[in-house]
């Protein structure tokens, strides 16, 4: 991504990373994926973006929060779940020059987070060790590996454009 000098750009592409994950979320919810047993959202595939700009940090934690409360989250979620996809953002950014551990960061916050709150306040009854499982699970695909072909797009692409200067 563009090194934003502006505070219009820096707040241009916080916006359109909120907004992606709004829409890939909605996408997610409308193929059945967000809600199996193994919950995957296209849009946790975002949380690497902040290994290459700052305002994906502010950016993916608008769009977590304007997406659940648009799916009807309870306020728990709506907190928790946000909190959760900032904490992991941060994450990502502060270890983004060891990729492996930047990517792992909204895993682990995730695999932490979710479960308690699928439990507490959906009464979710399969048993913390199982909800964890299953949650990694789904963390794993989305943010491991969609995020690894994210990663490796915005990558490509920005080496592409420093060759061309």
């Amino acid at each position: 991504m563009q090194k934003n000098n502006t505070k219009a750009g820096y707040l241009t592409s916080a916006g359109i990373i909120a907004a992606l994950y709004v829409v890939l979320t909605m996408i997610s919810t409308m193929m059945g994926l967000s809600s199996g047993a193994i919950q995957v959202r296209l849009s946790e595939a975002l949380c690497v973006l902040p290994c290459f700009t700052p305002a994906a940090v502010p950016g993916l934690f608008i769009g977590c929060l304007i997406s659940n409360l648009l799916s009807g989250c309870v306020i728990w979620d709506v907190f928790f779940g946000s909190l959760a996809t900032l904490v992991g953002a941060l994450g990502t950014r502060f270890l983004r020059k060891k990729r492996i551990f930047a990517t792992a960061s909204p895993i682990i916050v995730n695999a932490a987070v979710i479960p308690a709150v699928l439990i507490y306040a959906y009464g979710v009854e399969n048993g913390y060790l199982m909800i964890l499982l299953t949650v990694t699970a789904g963390e794993l695909i989305s943010c491991g590996l969609l995020g690894s072909v994210v990663y490796n797009s915005v990558n490509k692409a920005l080496f592409a454009s420093k060759k061309r200067k």
